[in-house]
């Protein structure tokens, strides 16, 4: 594990730091994995995003308060859940404390003995590869060893709401002036 370490900065409001950061969309995806007794355990993160493509790799972060990490670093492998717009319950109920979050959740268990979300927009199934220690957060990286998509649209939050995204109409095609 590595950890960061970051010089020292001017002081910086975290009420203001939030709400800049909360402006920008993020997609919502569960992170998910089983129990050495078989049970599915899951988190959800909103920092789940590519980061490379040869070899593809992906990388997501989690606070390092999470008591769900732990259990799903110590297996070595995760399924990353995109999560659709159909899907914000299963997002509420992946985000609490406690046990038994799978109970009203319908999934598969994939080729890495990990839940696959029944109509999640895309499953993904990766290796851990690394960890990075960064200010209060783990940030992880993952090796893709497969994956599924559907044409289903992602979820998104931003600014503390639930959407989805609406595409712009395109452009007409202006006259060409000759």
């Amino acid at each position: 594990m590595s950890i960061i370490v970051t010089p020292e900065t001017p002081e910086i409001d975290p009420a203001e730091y939030r709400k800049i950061f909360g402006s920008l969309p993020t997609g919502v995806t569960a992170i998910t994995g089983m129990t050495a007794e078989g049970k599915p355990m899951g988190l959800v993160v909103g920092t789940f995003m590519s980061l490379s493509l040869d070899p593809p790799l992906v990388t997501f972060c989690v606070d390092k308060g999470s008591s769900t990490w732990p259990l799903l670093r110590s297996l070595g492998r995760f399924t990353a859940n995109i999560l659709s717009t159909e899907q914000l319950p299963i997002c509420r109920a992946l985000s609490r404390k406690g046990e038994d979050k799978f109970a009203d959740i319908d999934y598969t268990i994939g080729e890495h003995g990990t839940p696959h979300i029944t109509e999640a927009t895309a499953v993904i199934d990766c290796e851990v590869l690394s960890e990075v220690v960064a200010g209060d957060h783990y940030m992880i990286v993952g090796g893709v060893d497969s994956m599924v998509s559907s044409d289903a649209d992602a979820l998104l939050f931003r600014g503390g709401k639930f959407g989805d995204f609406n595409l712009w109409p395109a452009p007409a095609n202006p006259e060409k002036k000759g």
